[in-house]
């Protein structure tokens, strides 16, 4: 258990758990297409944040790093391939962190909100354009700033 999730209750650790996989779907999927590109580089930059990431995340990452691929493959089966249906249940899920981060360490928080972010960069920048250049898709671009989040820093 990770010590900054200790006042959460286990729906919200979940929450917490499952953002990065839940912002890689979004991210990768805003175009309406979810290229191997993108989801080669979701899994590795999950996996590298394992011992990359900020050193407060890097037990988080550790613990989303066991189960991040299976649980990326699994929203990509289970939730409706239109991005039009898909995006809005997304949303939903990474709003609720705005009732949790408050909860945990803001340090933590503020790490972790701009991880997130690094992460959906990371990944609308995994496909397309000219040596990697002009990549991010207009739905992509709208998306990868995370606004259904609450900037941590800020609160």
């Amino acid at each position: 258990m990770i010590k900054e999730f200790e006042k959460l209750r286990e729906e919200e650790i979940e929450i917490m758990l499952k953002a990065p996989v839940l912002v890689s779907v979004l991210i990768a999927g805003a175009d309406g297409t979810i290229d191997k590109a993108e989801v080669k580089e979701a899994v590795a930059i999950a996996r590298g944040k394992q011992s990359r990431a900020r050193e407060q995340l890097v037990d988080y990452y550790k613990l989303v790093g066991e189960t991040f691929e299976a649980k990326f493959n699994e929203m990509i089966t289970n939730f409706p391939q239109k991005p039009e249906e898909r995006n809005p249940m997304i949303i939903a899920e990474l709003k609720r962190l705005n009732r949790i981060l408050p909860k945990v360490e803001k340090n933590f928080a503020v790490k972790f909100y701009a991880s997130l972010k690094d992460l959906a960069k990371k990944i609308a920048e995994a496909s397309g354009g000219v040596l990697g250049y002009l990549s991010v898709s207009y739905e992509e671009a709208k998306l990868m700033e995370l606004n259904m989040i609450n900037d941590p820093s800020k609160f």
